[in-house]
């Protein structure tokens, strides 16, 4: 699986979407879905923010900066983590949408 276009999950349509459901929000109660998309956005972005710092920590020891292997492993590792959770949940959305579509009405 390519991940290079996980990197930039803040960009774009994400934040767009996500300015789109305040102003929905705004205008009427902000339901259970609407909550609910707040914190997967929360999620995209702890997400791109682990994987940013992983990146950092590996420049920064690649350069010379840093001789702390212990700090760049804990950074990897949490990056790891976190982009196999949303993998994880981005998953389970694909599923449900999928058995919500082969609903009979």
């Amino acid at each position: 699986m390519d991940i290079a276009s996980l990197y930039n999950i803040s960009s774009g349509a994400i934040r767009e979407a996500a300015e789109t459901a305040r102003a929905a929000g705004e205008r009427e109660s902000v339901g259970e879905f609407g909550n609910f998309f707040e914190k997967a956005i929360e999620n995209l972005n702890t997400t791109n923010a682990y994987l940013s710092d992983a990146e950092n920590e590996k420049l920064r020891w690649a350069l010379g900066e840093t001789d702390n292997t212990n700090e760049l492993g804990i950074a990897l590792q949490k990056a790891s983590t976190a982009l196999q959770y949303t993998v994880a949940v981005r998953d389970k959305f694909i599923e449900a949408y999928r058995e919500i579509m082969q609903m009979q009405i």
